[in-house]
């Protein structure tokens, strides 16, 4: 075996007729929409796929193209299309630059079934089955002749896979594409052969693995993926006793691999996010492998650590590492395992921003890899400075972070200067959130790696004011102080009572937090320290003036908090306003214009937030360059922050 910490992630593997330098495959991590309207490849995706073909992983997998002429199976504006000996060329670009890299080059197959159609106005799958997500198209039921040839578009797409050069073709079965619908009861209701028993639903599938096969023939691969759990209880769909019967079908009918994947788009239970642990999958993969027998298994769902994942292949619950996100945030990631630095990766933190983007139909980017999906701009990329400079990074949270790190690889003289006694700003408190928010301290931490490989200083408990710059004398001062919560103009709001939210999350000491608590703004801060509060047997209760508690939350979360809310109990007033904080009493005025007095022997302040600006006033002609970033601009998500902060670090 390999001389390596992860001998089992880098030995050798086979695959049908291939053998493989390492146990990783590359996820196709669905479509990225970086590509035209029309279906063809772009000078973005390229550069992209050309960073993919540097990860090191020994099988790589273009994203989903759509097989069909009629749109149906199109589930994503910019996806890629594989209907016409036309898109051929493109194609053929990324198998050879996968082959350059020594990869086993795959091509997937994506009929969007349930959440197709996207330029038509409707979609098709086995039944009419209403949608249950308002911005997915209604449903059509396929005829037979409709199966028929859906069945020969995908034998005609992976023909032309063929013809593009790549090794084998992998097909979606999962989230609600068109061969999950057939195979679950959910949306396959029908009553011929293509319906009705577990086998009759997987007929569909059956048929096109067989054509498949017969397509790319028999020394290339067929890999198809699927559901380990649908987590469709709710809804009537496959139990995971269902979903182990089905792949040990497709093991049965010619597969060379089954990749294993987690849930629908329509799951009301987590699956890939920061609120589920990286091993929370792993008892399905031990339950498949011993399903699906000699045929290997992909697996990845949520599992991000070297370590978990190199313990799982060495008792064998699975054969190949599937990585997908983790591999966006750090393409490096297994180049760093393999030198024996995987402490030095960085972290995927799993807050599903790529999800949230792709469900408004926009090219997927990732809130700590502000380069992801912008490779092919020369601007986003770390180049040697023209002029050395001295800079001075005033707070050490995120967005100052990132741009010292940028700066300092560019060959800057880089110190970062933070008022309090650790780096990190608003990671540290959000960190405290109840749904994996540790996960934001492992980012810290290859932050302060970072720092320290490059040579970055510190400088701890120091404010920045003008005197400070002066004694310093920078060329440069980049203001990243961040924001801080607004005190209500309003009675009582300087009593004893009343904390600040943010303080309380990073004390994480809730002792002089007495039982009912009153917090004054939602959003994010105000919803993570009521669930923290609810979690340790305070009942909080949120005072929000907007129409939505979750006003500022993404897409991707919204429901867990609201779940939460539920769970935990806590009470929420929208459209309100505090009156007046009061001895054991806070007077608001409710959506319907009544007063209330509610019970408090705490006050949280958590909203509005405001940017902290003095220094920039402060610093207006004192230095040549003087730049601001993250919340100190305009208060707004993790991903601005960072984002803000590396694109100002590669161009200073």
């Amino acid at each position: 075996m390999p001389d390596t910490a992860f001998p089992h992630i880098f030995n050798e593997g086979k695959v049908g007729k291939f053998t493989l330098s390492n146990r990783v495959k590359y996820a196709a991590c669905c479509v990225s929409n970086f590509n035209t309207r029309d279906g063809f490849l772009t000078e973005r995706e390229f550069a992209r796929d050309a960073v993919i073909a540097r990860t090191g992983a020994s099988i790589m997998t273009n994203q989903g193209a759509y097989p069909d002429t009629s749109g149906e199976g199109k589930a994503y504006h910019c996806q890629l299309c594989i209907n016409d000996d036309k898109y051929i060329p493109g194609l053929k670009r990324i198998s050879d630059l996968f082959h350059d890299h020594d990869a086993v080059a795959i091509q997937q197959i994506l009929h969007g079934g349930r959440y197709g159609g996207i330029d038509l106005g409707y979609c098709v799958q086995p039944s009419d089955t209403p949608q249950t997500l308002k911005h997915f198209r209604p449903p059509r039921s396929m005829s037979k002749e409709e199966i028929q040839r859906a069945i020969a578009d995908h034998a005609k797409a992976a023909e032309r896979a063929v013809n593009a050069g790549y090794d084998g073709v992998e097909v979606t079965s999962f989230l609600g594409y068109l061969m999950s619908c057939f195979l679950s009861p959910f949306t396959n209701m029908r009553t011929d052969e293509y319906g009705g028993s577990v086998e009759k639903r997987a007929r569909f599938m059956v048929e096109i693995i067989e054509a498949l096969r017969k397509a790319v023939g028999p020394d290339r691969l067929v890999i198809i993926r699927l559901n380990g759990t649908e987590l469709m209880d709710e809804y009537g769909g496959n139990t995971e006793d269902e979903c182990m019967e089905i792949m040990r079908i497709a093991s049965q009918s010619g597969v060379d691999m089954i990749s294993m994947v987690i849930g629908w788009h329509e799951s009301r239970q987590g699956a890939l996010g920061r609120d589920v642990s990286r091993t929370e999958w792993l008892y399905l993969a031990e339950k498949a492998k011993k399903c699906i027998g000699d045929v290997p298994l992909a697996f990845g769902p949520r599992l991000s650590d070297p370590w978990e994942a190199e313990k799982a292949i060495a008792d064998g619950v699975f054969d190949y590492w599937e990585i997908c996100r983790p591999l966006l945030t750090d393409p490096e990631m297994i180049h760093k395992i393999r030198n024996g630095t995987p402490e030095r990766i960085k972290p995927c933190i799993g807050c599903m921003l790529c999800l949230a983007k792709m469900f408004y139909n926009q090219p997927y980017i990732c809130a700590v890899n502000p380069r992801l999906g912008h490779e092919v701009e020369p601007e986003y990329s770390i180049t040697p400075a023209v002029v050395k400079k001295k800079v001075m990074v005033a707070g050490g949270g995120p967005g100052g972070l990132e741009a010292a790190i940028a700066a300092a690889q560019r060959g800057h003289d880089v110190t970062i200067f933070e008022a309090s006694d650790d780096l990190g700003g608003a990671l540290i408190p959000s960190s405290k959130d109840i749904s994996g928010g540790e996960v934001l301290l492992e980012l810290l931490q290859y932050y302060r790696y970072r720092v320290e490989d490059l040579g970055i200083g510190v400088r701890l408990n120091t404010p920045v004011n003008r005197r400070t710059a002066a004694e310093f004398d920078p060329d440069v001062v980049i203001v990243a102080t961040g924001a801080s919560i607004r005190r209500p103009d309003i009675p009582g709001v300087d009593s004893e009572i009343v904390h600040d939210a943010w303080k309380v999350l990073s004390n994480g000491n809730s002792a002089d937090i007495g039982p009912l608590v009153v917090i004054l703004g939602g959003g994010k801060i105000g919803l993570t320290v009521a669930e923290v509060l609810a979690r340790q047997g305070k009942t909080p209760v949120i005072v929000e003036s907007s129409s939505r508690v979750d006003h500022d939350v993404s897409m991707t979360f919204k429901w867990r908090h609201n779940a939460l809310v539920k769970q935990l109990n806590i009470t929420v007033f929208t459209g309100a306003s505090p009156l007046s904080i009061e001895s054991g009493s806070v007077k608001i005025r409710d959506q319907d214009a009544n007063e209330l007095d509610l019970p408090a022997d705490t006050v949280i302040l958590a909203g509005p937030v405001g940017p902290r600006q003095q220094l920039v006033k402060e610093l207006e002609y004192f230095c040549d360059e003087l730049y601001v970033v993250g919340d100190a601009m305009v208060p707004r998500s993790l991903y601005n922050a960072i984002h803000d902060g590396y694109k100002l670090g590669v161009r200073i």
